[in-house]
Parts: structure tokens; C-alpha cells; sequence
């Protein structure tokens, strides 16, 4: 329990208390109970900001600072609706939302996997917050109920769209797995490849494969490991996560990596060929890409791929821009990897087969 996570827990401690001063009577519990609001409020920010000063961000604090916000802010509009100071329907809406993505976190969790507050979700809080504090003050000073109106209306305006925004970024831990169905605009209405699908159309043909990974960092190799008998086909691979070892190791030219950067088609085919040339196979599939959440100091988008799959004399490369967030885009990228090395392998299968 360090300090951020700390200030995270008053927010929940402090609820009893200013539901308390908000139905009990006195002179000035409105007063007092809006300025522990505010106070506690700003724990919000602070807990965060602290977190990532001392380099203390915890997974317990990503989930747990959500949560706090919720059951605050809530609780303290529960109150006021029994005072009739805010619609019903209010506390509806923002309750839904909440529940909407508490499941969304709960699924991630199970997936191993924790989602973080979003700078959209930090805004929907800081309206929230606002409406509450107008909300408690137009009690005793009626000249804000205007614009205690206007506050919980923009607020539920934020909390609809920070709602929507994490349905659609993270929509993918709510997606049915169908390994059938179809990847629009990714694999030109091909289904999606299994590492048995490639041992069965290596099967017989005496060909190999290694890979040169930076974004998936492994997850290419360790697809095509899962299948029993693999190493009958693969051979190994290089993990090139630095210009350094693409270098090196992959022998993409310096030139090449300044002129038109790491995440290039370029790059891309040269790291295939590269790999298939140090490693002495038959094919060579590499891919280079930004998972994010950062662009990593470039002004390419989050999601840009490049995958390059090099046999004898030839190289297939394709652009790929995937959604989601890291995890979701490096899966994604190892699985369109693995499609286009059984689409070149069954190319070369069909030009073998052609009579001379």
C-alpha cells in the first residue's frame, strides 16, 4: 500500500462521512460537505500524478483508482436524489455506464490483463465531480441551480461518450472467438491461419522457415511452436526489437533504418531476407510495427505494421493497421504473419506442381 494507492482508498473511506453530512442538519453541513468533496476529490489527481513521479504505478492502483471515482461519486448522488436535488434518471445513466465497464474490466482480468483509466474516462470524472459540488451548493445558494442544470448535463454528455469510447477501443476482449470468420480489409476475406494449417501445407515439402520479429517479439515463433513436430520445419528466429540488432544480426543497412525509418515496408523485407539468409531457409517472415500506446517518438500512428514473408527470389509485403490497444495489436500482427507464410508457402507449392 504506497502513498498513491493511499489517497486512492480516502476517497472510499470518506464516503460515509459525506453522506452523513449531507442528510443530517446543521449550519453549514452543505457548505462542509461540498468542501470534503472537493478536497477528496482532488485525491484523484494527485494519486495519479504521484504514481507516476515515484514510479509506484501498481496494476492495484489502475484498477482500484477507477473504482474509487465510481462508488464516490455515485454514493454522494444517491444521497442527493433522496433529497431531491437530481433526477433519478441521472444516477441511471451514470450507474449503467459504470456497470457497462466494470464487466469490460472484469473480462480483462480474466484475460490476465488490466485496463487503465482513459483520458477520456479522466474528463467524464472531472464533469461528475463538478455536477456533485454544484449539486450540494445549490441547497443553500439557489442562485446555482441553473447552473448545477448545465453541469449534470454536461456530465452525462462525457459519461456516454468516455462509455462508448471504451466499448469501441477495447471491443476486441468482448469479441466472439471465431477462428472462421472473416478479417476485413486485413486478409482480402481469408480466414484466419492456425500454426496446424501451416504444418499441414509444409507437410512433404521439405521446406523451413525462421522469423525476424520486433513488435510481436516472439509471438510469430512461439505460434509455429505450438504444433507438435514443428521443428521439422522451423528453424529459429531473431528477436530485433533495436535498430542495433537489426544491424547486426539481420544485416538491414543503416542507411535504410535512417532514410525511412524502422517501421517501413523497407525494413521489413529487409529483416525477411535477412533472417532467411543468416538462419539458411527456405523462407523468411519478418514484421516490424507500433504497438503502442506511444508512437516511440515517431509521427506514425499506434497500430502501423509491416509484415514481409522472403522466399528464393521473391518477397510478398503488406501495410497493416490494426486497432486495439499493445496487446491486441502484436496479437493481431502474429496472426496475419502466420497467414501470409501459408499463403507463400502454398504459392510455392503451386509452382513446384506446374509441369516444366
Amino acid at each position: 500500500m504506497n502513498v498513491p494507492n493511499a489517497l486512492t482508498v480516502s476517497r472510499l473511506v470518506a464516503i460515509p462521512l459525506l453522506m452523513a453530512l449531507l442528510l443530517l442538519r446543521f449550519p453549514g453541513h452543505d457548505l462542509l460537505a461540498a468542501a470534503l468533496f472537493i478536497v477528496f476529490s482532488l485525491t484523484d489527481t494527485l494519486d495519479g500524478q504521484l504514481a507516476r513521479r515515484s514510479g509506484s504505478v501498481s496494476d492495484l492502483g489502475k484498477f482500484l483508482d477507477p473504482l474509487a471515482d465510481k462508488l464516490f461519486v455515485l454514493a454522494v448522488l444517491i444521497v442527493l436524489v433522496q433529497e431531491g436535488l437530481v433526477a433519478a434518471w441521472v444516477v441511471v445513466v451514470i450507474f449503467s455506464r459504470e456497470l457497462i465497464i466494470t464487466i469490460l474490466r472484469s473480462v480483462a482480468a480474466n484475460q490476465g490483463r488490466v485496463i487503465a483509466a482513459a483520458p477520456l474516462g479522466k474528463t467524464k470524472t472531472v464533469t461528475q465531480m463538478s455536477a456533485v459540488t454544484l449539486l450540494i451548493l445549490q441547497r443553500p445558494y439557489p442562485v446555482l441551480v441553473p447552473l448545477a442544470d448545465i453541469a449534470v448535463g454536461v456530465a452525462v454528455v462525457f459519461t456516454l461518450w468516455s462509455g462508448l469510447d471504451y466499448l469501441w477501443r477495447f471491443r476486441h476482449l468482448i469479441e466472439p472467438v471465431d477462428t472462421s470468420r472473416m478479417r476485413a480489409g486485413a486478409s482480402g476475406g481469408a480466414p484466419e491461419s492456425s500454426p496446424a494449417e501451416l504444418a499441414e501445407v509444409l507437410g512433404g515439402t521439405g521446406l523451413t522457415v525462421s522469423v525476424a520479429e520486433s513488435i510481436t517479439g516472439g509471438m510469430i515463433g512461439s505460434l509455429i511452436t505450438e504444433q507438435p513436430g514443428s521443428s521439422g520445419y522451423f528453424v529459429g528466429g531473431v528477436i530485433a526489437y533495436s535498430n542495433e540488432v537489426k544491424r547486426e544480426q539481420l544485416g538491414v543497412s543503416a542507411g535504410l533504418l535512417d532514410s525511412v525509418g524502422a517501421v517501413s515496408r523497407e525494413v521489413g523485407e529487409a529483416m525477411a531476407h535477412g533472417v532467411r539468409s543468416r538462419l539458411g531457409t527456405s523462407l523468411g517472415v519478418a514484421v516490424t510495427g507500433i504497438a503502442g500506446p506511444g508512437a516511440e517518438g515517431t509521427n506514425k500512428p499506434v497500430g502501423l505494421t509491416y509484415i514481409a514473408v522472403a522466399s528464393d527470389g521473391h518477397v510478398a509485403a503488406r501495410e497493416f493497421k490494426f486497432d486495439g490497444d499493445r496487446a491486441s495489436i502484436r496479437r493481431q500482427a502474429a496472426a496475419e504473419a502466420l497467414r501470409m507464410l501459408i499463403a507463400e508457402v502454398r504459392m510455392l507449392s503451386r509452382e513446384t506442381s506446374r509441369p516444366a
